[in-house]
């Protein structure tokens, strides 16, 4: 598999609503941009993708808990995927379902919670927000978010992006109740 750019990006929100965050929450996400195998042609076999995925996991996982900082330990996640015109979204399931899921964990330390995903189609320069919730439990109502990403050349007819984020925190002045982080049980992904 042929890998054109990888990109990291990182946010952090100290004010949000017209108030100060308690602290500032960061969300990093890291990109890959690859040449797509079954551009332009049907496939029924897409283990090479799924297989590559396992390979790309790690490294887009592990740059994106790193620029979350040293200081910092990943609390949610999320992946999504755009495929270029060439491509059909079954691609991007291929990279982004049967394998993305046990680097991602690794990389922030565990991860009960189902990983939350989105995949489109798109041209050069379309966004994709990336869901995010509590890697713990699902239910976690604070950490519902997401992180809008996208890359100005990307993604070329003939190409995926794939993209995994991670924050250090939920939104940052939550107020809508539900469960709450510090009253998750985190024994079955959900509550």
């Amino acid at each position: 598999m042929e890998i054109r750019k990888i990109v990291t990006i990182v946010e952090d929100t100290l004010i949000d609503g017209e108030k100060k965050a308690a602290r500032p929450i960061r969300k990093a996400a890291c990109i890959a941009v690859i040449k797509n195998p079954y551009a332009g042609k049907y496939e029924d076999d897409l283990t090479p993708l799924i297989d590559f995925s396992d390979e790309i996991g790690k490294v887009i996982s592990e740059r994106a808990v790193m620029a979350l900082g040293a200081d910092r330990k990943p609390e949610s996640y999320g992946k999504a995927a755009i495929v270029g015109e060439k491509g059909e979204l079954e691609h991007a399931a291929a990279l982004l379902h049967p394998k993305l899921g046990t680097p991602l964990r690794n990389a922030v330390g565990g991860g009960k919670s189902i990983i939350p995903s989105a995949k489109k189609m798109g041209k050069m320069g379309d966004t994709i927000d990336i869901p995010v919730h509590f890697k713990d439990a699902a239910f976690v109502r604070s950490h519902f978010d997401a992180m809008t990403v996208s890359v100005s050349d990307s993604p070329r007819s003939d190409e995926i992006l794939l993209a995994v984020a991670v924050t250090d925190g939920g939104r940052p002045n939550p107020r809508i109740g539900g469960l709450k982080k510090e009253e998750a049980k985190c024994e079955d992904g959900l509550r």
